[in-house]
């Protein structure tokens, strides 16, 4: 497994992050042991950077990844980065709040969630407007003092947001929405992180399942799935993704490999993203997955991808306030 450096934290990482938001309820029922096992089967492939949020079933997911690293954070915790976020209460009246006192809050829960003493990177889950940048980045860094975090990220900040945060104390690292389908971080966000060596780490490299080549028109998901109320999985849409995905389907067979391992390796081409986070329900998925961060594509290549996604449709995902 490649490892990077992300960013200005110094931490040594792998280049692919197990990501857990699938183990939270959001997308149907899933089997808790057969994640726990894909966790581990991770570990075992090299991967060293997880990554979670209180916000995955109010701390499930949280609690899935800290039982199945169990033996390992007990024995050598610093062989492994846990990531998580906070500063949102889906459901609530406030669904974004990175306040002082929401943060503490979330904080101390994680930590419990995980049964760990330290998180190695928390994250601002979704920027809060109702809070001053000044009063969420002041009480990161109390509790970066405290010793119950070591770093500090935002997740869906875009450049104007992190500047307000870095004000007071630098933005670390950046957590965005990153895909072929959804490219909106190149024009403003990407050109600031670099500038700031903040370390990126792209989640929904798959489409949240589009560039996986799995689904058809026909493709259904169950109620309880973000993407049955998602304009990404409906419609005209939906139908001409399809397409693209089709042809880039094509192009990966071609150079023998999966569609999946091509967007994977497509996002980690991008100048500025260190990481992509892949996520999994079972261990069957993971090789294939990692794989993708070995792939190199040519200059050619890349701009061959540039011309059979040019006439994909632009698409948008899962909010606290709701799916568009």
């Amino acid at each position: 497994m490649q490892t990077t450096v992300l960013g200005k934290t110094g931490m040594e990482v792998s280049r692919i992050a197990f990501g857990t938001w699938q183990l939270g309820g959001e997308w149907g029922a899933f089997d808790e042991q057969q994640a726990v096992s894909a966790i581990r089967h991770a570990r075992d492939l090299g991967v060293n950077f997880f990554d979670t949020a209180q916000a995955y079933g109010f701390g499930k997911s949280e609690e899935v990844l800290g039982n199945a690293l169990r033996d390992e954070l007990n024995r050598d915790r610093d062989s492994l980065v846990i990531a998580t976020k906070g500063g949102i209460n889906p459901g609530g009246e406030r669904p974004r709040d990175a306040s002082r006192a929401w943060l503490r809050r979330g904080v101390e829960e994680s930590l419990r969630a995980l049964k760990i003493d330290y998180i190695d990177l928390y994250q601002v889950h979704w920027p809060d407007e109702s809070t001053p940048a000044e009063e969420t980045a002041s009480a990161l860094q109390e509790m970066v003092d405290e010793g119950k975090i070591r770093h500090v990220g935002v997740s869906n900040y875009d450049a104007d947001q992190m500047a307000a945060f870095d004000r007071t104390r630098p933005v670390e690292t950046l957590q965005p929405p990153y895909h072929l389908f959804r490219r909106g971080i190149e024009r403003e966000v990407l050109p600031y992180t670099r500038e700031h060596d903040v370390g990126v780490l792209v989640y929904s490299p798959l489409a949240s399942g589009l560039l996986t080549g799995r689904m058809s028109r026909e493709t259904t998901f169950e109620s309880d799935d973000w993407r049955a109320q998602s304009s990404a999985f409906q419609g005209e849409t939906f139908r001409r993704n399809l397409e693209v995905v089709d042809r880039l389907s094509e192009f990966a067979s071609a150079r023998g490999n999966a569609v999946s391992q091509l967007a994977i390796a497509w996002t980690l081409a991008q100048r500025g993203v260190h990481v992509a986070i892949v996520g999994a329900r079972s261990p069957r998925n993971i090789e294939s997955s990692l794989a993708a961060a070995d792939i190199e594509l040519s200059d050619d290549e890349l701009a061959e991808i540039e011309r059979l996604t040019s006439d994909a449709v632009s698409v948008e995902g899962a909010a606290p306030e709701g799916v568009a």
